[in-house]
């Protein structure tokens, strides 16, 4: 079952989910090319013992994990755009009924009802890896 979002509706999550795309490339390229990666680096190249060596490496780990999960909310943004060029935008992938507008207006790249996600969710944590 495909949901039927009136226009307004489609505009506004189109708007939202691309203002959010714009500010994680925004975040990214500033992570990417900020000066604290420079300090991380000259942390690290400076480094007197094990210890600053390992907080070194750890500063420049976090910055890239944060960077990991802003490449990972643009691969989800650009699907539900996607989604929603194809009119299959809150729509469940598991069950095909409709998604809760409420789940949409705070989590617009839902994929799954909160049912559904609710038992996905289950069968992640009891195998322990993600399942695709």
């Amino acid at each position: 079952m495909t949901i039927e979002l009136n226009e307004y509706q489609i505009n506004a999550f189109k708007k939202k989910l691309n203002d959010r795309f714009a500010a994680l490339r925004q975040e990214i390229g500033e992570a990417l090319t900020s000066h604290e990666d420079e300090q991380y680096a000259d942390l690290a190249g400076q480094v007197h013992d094990i210890g600053d060596e390992a907080l070194a490496d750890l500063l420049v780990d976090i910055e890239l994990a944060a960077v990991d999960r802003h490449i990972q909310e643009i691969r989800d943004i650009e699907a539900a755009l996607m989604r929603i060029d194809e009119n299959h935008y809150g729509e469940c992938c598991d069950c095909k009924e409709a998604i809760a507008i409420d789940r949409l207006e705070a989590f617009p790249t839902a994929l799954r009802c909160v049912i559904c996600q609710e038992a996905h969710d289950r069968t992640f944590v009891q195998c322990g890896k993600p399942k695709l």
